[in-house]
């Protein structure tokens, strides 16, 4: 499969998503414990808007990352909003957290939720993850749930992370590997790709591409297996890790 193949299919997707509100089928109750799943607090839900809560991620980059008053934040791959708007807390009126996302419709959907409770320290741009529509050396953190997974050019992805971040800026991202090979079924399947499977890049070699990039200290801070429905291939074979690297 060709990349933009790839990505238009997974655009559309997610523009499904963020009008509807929901990654599938679920009730407000459901997303509130699926949030909690991956390592949301109550107290964290509670701090964001309800909306921004759409069943999407794999962890908490935010409760790692260490955040400070004061700090300028990029999330990539911000969807609704729901790590923009937790972050925001975190750095208050001082600081700054910059969504981006390559879906128009996810970035309407968060802005005017960002518009509606009055945050004043967050901004969503559109933009894709390998290019980012951002400055070098501005900002101090780079947070990601679950995103880069979906890209194909996951190098890049990194090196642009890298771009952005002012000396001595730290990333610290959420995501989806494989302890394995996926089977090549899997990999050409595009619903598996837009499900954040089929894109999902062995453990070493994503830390690995990350040195690659230009990070020092590159090491996974915690890790858990990743239960799927997809097919019992999968079992086991899928990890949810949380990944700190540092840009010296």
């Amino acid at each position: 499969m060709k990349e933009k193949q790839i990505q238009g299919f997974v655009k559309k997707r997610y523009s499904r998503i963020a009008k509807s509100g929901v990654s599938c089928c679920a009730s407000s109750a459901s997303l509130i414990e699926q949030a909690k799943l991956v390592g949301y607090s109550e107290e964290d839900i509670k701090n964001i808007p309800e909306e921004s809560n759409m069943g999407l991620g794999c962890g908490n980059p935010v409760a790692l990352a260490g955040l400070k008053e004061g700090e300028i934040v990029l999330d990539l791959g911000s969807g609704g909003g729901f790590d923009v708007f937790l972050a925001s807390k975190k750095v208050g009126s001082e600081g700054r957290v910059i969504g981006v996302d390559m879906t128009k419709a996810m970035i309407e959907r968060s802005r005017q939720t960002a518009e509606k409770y009055g945050y004043n320290n967050v901004e969503f741009r559109l933009g894709e993850i390998e290019d980012l529509p951002v400055e070098d050396n501005s900002v101090d953190v780079v947070i990601s749930n679950c995103v880069i997974n979906l890209s194909i050019n996951k190098k890049r992805v990194f090196k642009e992370a890298y771009r952005v971040l002012k000396p001595n800026g730290r990333m610290l991202i959420s995501d989806l590997v494989t302890e394995g090979k996926l089977p090549t079924a899997i990999r050409k399947n595009l619903s598996a790709w837009a499900s954040c499977i089929a894109g999902a890049m062995d453990k070493k070699e994503y830390l690995r591409t990350v040195e690659e990039a230009g990070f020092k200290k590159v090491k996974i801070v915690s890790e858990s297996s990743y239960e799927l429905d997809v097919s019992k291939k999968l079992k086991g074979r899928i990890t949810s890790i949380k990944v700190n690297a540092h840009k010296s």
